[in-house]
């Protein structure tokens, strides 16, 4: 299947404000009894609640049109929190709902019409990162379309989709492989442009059930419109007791640097 393209002669930049979404739903049943009363992403990391880093990770970038896509019993409980945003500069935040855990692309189904044909960039709401995600988000909006993804080399890729390189190239991207192909880890920061919605049409739920995002970054590689960069920095997801230990003791040992 082929998709429109934004077009030739402009960037993405040329054509639209790029906006963010991070996407903060799911029940977190692997930080159970934690995530019983409260959503995963409402969790402290060290001294702020979860959800406080991939928004200032987006600000930082130079993204201020923000959509926050949560779910389960605590939904109303991210407007309490941070209202319109203006702990991070924001006269606005966006919101929707997801029912149910339907994976991701399903979650970031339900920010089609906040998105207005505009590219993109998704961050998990339990990713933390060290640094800066500004000089990427500056590459892809020189694209002209197409996607860029993030990789980091881990101790377990079997957790996470895993990209394949051969000649800097990526051939294949593997969800949860059991014997993966590489150490490289997609982090859970995406780019892309408006197509994406296409694609999530297009997709089946896995054998988990679940829209899974791995298919549509492979469906990007299959157009030959997949970019990637090997981020800098530190990089972790929150989604067990261990991941967000470690991401409380990096960004502890971040702020006292």
């Amino acid at each position: 299947m082929t998709y429109p393209m934004i077009g030739e002669s402009k960037t993405m930049s040329e054509i639209c404000n790029l906006k963010g979404v991070i996407l903060a739903g799911g029940l977190g049943k692997r930080l159970e009894p934690l995530t019983r009363i409260t959503n995963k992403h409402l969790l402290p990391v060290y001294n702020k609640p979860m959800i406080y880093y991939p928004i200032t990770t987006l600000v930082d970038a130079g993204i201020k049109d923000i959509m926050i896509v949560t779910g389960g019993n605590n939904a109303g409980d991210f407007l309490r929190l941070m209202g319109n945003g203006a702990d991070f500069g924001l006269r606005h935040i966006h919101y929707t709902y997801q029912r149910g855990e339907g994976g991701i692309a399903e979650a970031l189904n339900l920010a089609e019409y906040f998105s207005d044909r505009s590219p993109i960039v998704v961050v998990l709401g339990d990713n933390i990162i060290g640094g800066s995600i500004k000089e990427y988000v500056e590459k892809f909006k020189k694209q002209k379309n197409g996607a860029r993804i993030l990789l980091k080399k881990v101790s377990d890729p079997e957790r996470f989709g895993v990209a394949e390189i051969k000649a800097k190239k990526i051939i294949s991207i593997e969800e949860k492989p059991k014997v993966p192909k590489s150490d490289y880890a997609v982090c859970g920061i995406y780019m892309y442009d408006h197509k994406v919605f296409d694609i999530i049409k297009t997709l089946k739920p896995s054998a988990r059930g679940e829209l899974e995002i791995t298919e549509v970054n492979n469906a990007y590689l299959k157009a030959d419109e997949l970019r990637y960069d090997i981020l800098k920095s530190w990089w972790t997801d929150c989604g067990l007791p261990e991941t967000l230990y470690r991401a409380a003791s990096l960004v502890r040992k971040k702020e006292k640097a």
